[in-house]
């Protein structure tokens, strides 16, 4: 859904979080499996940021094949998500986000929050305090739920850091982030 590949390519994700691009990811995560038996299958990690945070959620609580997941910068409720996010405000005028008032169910079936109770994968949560795109109550919302079904889960908060930490925070922060994510894979997959 990225729109450096044009606006058509970028439309595809348009109302369908979670959907199409769930599907191919474990495509591709099935096709590298066939095609490169260094890969072991039962150490697969997962990760991502931003959107890509999101999905990490996603696919945690849609399978439970991945055996540790680093989610930063991410969201979990797709419905509060729209009042608590500077994106909200902005892709509703759009419609291609849907609106709470109009759009509940959709944005519920689409949110990880409402599947936590299927998660069995170790997940650690990456977040900046200052994040504006994916605020701070997205992983606090998906760090109380995992905790509550017994999920063994972390929430590493970056204070005076932003939404880019990963690009242009701080250097001891992004070095910070590293290696808590080394850590955590580490400490699961090995």
């Amino acid at each position: 859904g990225s729109g450096g590949y044009g606006e058509d390519y970028s439309a595809v994700l348009d109302g369908q979080w979670g959907e199409v691009d769930y599907r191919d990811l474990m495509t591709f995560v099935d096709d590298a499996l066939e095609r490169f038996d260094f890969i072991d299958a039962d150490r697969l990690g997962v990760t991502g940021g931003s959107y890509g945070g999101y999905m990490t959620n996603w696919m945690v609580t849609q399978t439970d094949r991945f055996k540790a997941a680093v989610s930063c910068r991410s969201t979990c409720n797709r419905l509060s998500h729209h009042g608590y996010s500077d994106f909200g405000f902005a892709h509703g005028f759009s419609g291609n986000m849907g609106y709470p008032w109009k759009d509940e169910e959709k944005l519920m079936r689409q949110s990880p929050i409402r599947y936590a109770a299927n998660v069995r994968t170790p997940t650690l949560l990456i977040h900046s305090e200052d994040d504006l795109r994916c605020p701070m109550p997205g992983a606090e919302e998906f760090f109380v739920a995992l905790k509550e079904v017994g999920v063994e889960v972390e929430l590493v908060r970056f204070p005076d850091e932003n939404h880019e930490l990963s690009r242009s925070g701080k250097p001891k922060h992004r070095e910070e982030r590293f290696s808590h994510m080394l850590r955590w894979f580490d400490k699961h997959l090995k």
